[in-house]
């Protein structure tokens, strides 16, 4: 048995077709943190031929690399305690999955492992000096800048934005995962990532109150949630160690989640979060033949759309769900009601189609108000996407404990998808809702606007 344990053990370690062992990242423990480490750069390569075995190479030795496809460099960022990232796999695995490329996982373990963030943040830019002797070796060979791709988590981006800046903006694209705040927040465009660096930059914002970075560093940045608490993160100190990085790793996660789940994030260029809560930017301010930007690896779809842009700069909000695939399906709830006096509250939409599945949207991030004969349009977000709508209920609530209970009595209540804005909207006529008091209902088609 000792013997069997040995030899798959050893075929793990072996590639299959030679003798070569396959490279890992570096696995340090938290006594290395403790006493520091020194900086050592290593260079993981992945191809669609050896997607879970790691070839070793450098400046000198390209090993299996093809200059010909397109190069994507993995940077993590601060290790406290030495393990490896635990998203490292599950990444390399999604990029060769949509395309067939190199992958590069930029180990510096060894360096970003340390109790002393700023010694580690003063380890970027020699990180980024061997980035750029390797990429330089890779030209020499045939490589194209353009074809050059980096993501960088947290510290990783400002590394990738340096080596960026070396080539004078002309890598291919950057994407900064949370970009690291502390130590960075305030410096000017050349002592961190910024548009320049690239020839097309996306960062995703997930944790701009604590370890990120909560100004715009790119052609577009994505802000989930608006930035702050993510979903499924843990509220208090009691949640260990996740409390303090559950928001900062989501960006990384929800950049996973472009790469192989059956739904597409998208995202809403505004101005603020409040105002695409409030249903002001669903239209992506652009033409309809335009598609609104997808976060993640597709983001560079709006490339074209924001280099004529001036500047080529714009903000982008959405919200998720808690768990995979995070997408969240939007609708608009239009209520006209007809009371005397206006009243001011929240609304609580669920939906049910014919076999029972439900899903709920709290629309309670600020009190409506509701006048009469004037038309309120509520974004509504809902975590699941019901094909039919086969029954609708509805809660109002002005969220007083005490006092009187109002009545909202609506004139026409309207649903309809942005979703899928082909389906049809969903109407309903004279309603009175109690408040706190659940109303269902059946909807029935809108009529068709006539031309």
């Amino acid at each position: 048995m000792l013997r069997l344990y040995f030899f798959i053990s050893l075929m793990c370690l072996v590639r299959s077709d030679t003798d070569e062992t396959c490279s890992s990242f570096t696995r340090l423990g938290f006594h290395s943190a403790v006493v520091g480490t020194g900086l050592r750069v290593k260079l993981l390569l992945y191809t669609k031929r050896d997607p879970t075995c790691a070839q070793l190479i450098n400046s000198t030795a390209l090993g299996n690399l093809n200059v010909t496809k397109k190069t994507t460099f993995i940077i993590h960022g601060f290790r406290p305690t030495g393990s490896p990232p635990v998203w490292i796999g599950d990444l390399v695995e999604g990029l060769l999955f949509v395309e067939d490329m190199n992958v590069i996982v930029v180990d510096w373990n060894r360096g970003a492992t340390t109790i002393l963030y700023n010694h580690a943040a003063d380890k970027c830019r020699k990180v980024a000096t061997v980035l750029k002797k390797f990429i330089d070796h890779m030209l020499a060979k045939g490589a194209s800048l353009d074809d050059i791709y980096m993501i960088g988590v947290s510290l990783g981006a400002h590394i990738s934005g340096f080596v960026g800046e070396a080539y004078n903006g002309k890598l291919g694209r950057i994407t900064g995962l949370d970009p690291a705040g502390p130590l960075f927040n305030g410096k000017p465009p050349e002592d961190r990532l910024d548009p320049s660096d690239a020839q097309f930059v996306d960062v995703i914002h997930s944790d701009i109150d604590a370890l990120g970075y909560k100004e715009p560093l790119g052609n577009i940045d994505f802000y989930p949630n608006g930035g702050l608490d993510q979903p499924g993160c843990p509220k208090t100190i009691f949640g260990g160690m996740q409390y303090f990085k559950c928001d900062h790793q989501k960006s990384v996660f929800l950049y996973l989640s472009s790469l192989r789940e059956n739904c597409t994030v998208t995202a809403y260029p505004c101005d603020s979060y409040r105002d695409y809560r409030n249903g002001k930017c669903v239209s992506c301010g652009i033409p309809q033949k335009e598609s609104c930007p997808l976060l993640g690896y597709y983001a560079d779809n709006w490339k074209d759309y924001l280099t004529e842009k001036d500047p080529p700069m714009t903000k982008a909000y959405f919200d998720t769900a808690e768990e995979k695939p995070f997408c969240i399906y939007h609708y608009f709830v239009d209520i006209i009601t007809w009371n005397k006096n206006i009243r001011r509250g929240s609304i609580t939409i669920r939906l049910k189609d014919k076999a029972g599945t439900t899903t709920e949207s709290k629309i309670d991030h600020e009190p409506a108000t509701f006048q009469k004969y004037h038309q309120v349009s509520l974004l509504a977000r809902f975590s699941q996407d019901l094909d039919k709508v086969a029954a609708i209920s509805l809660v109002f609530s002005t969220g007083s404990v005490v006092g009187p209970r109002y009545k909202l009595r609506i004139l026409r209540m309207k649903l309809r998808s942005l979703t899928h804005p082909e389906r049809p909207q969903l109407c309903r006529y004279d309603l009175v809702l109690m408040e706190n008091i659940e109303t269902v209902f059946q909807p029935i088609l809108c009529p068709k606007l006539q031309l």
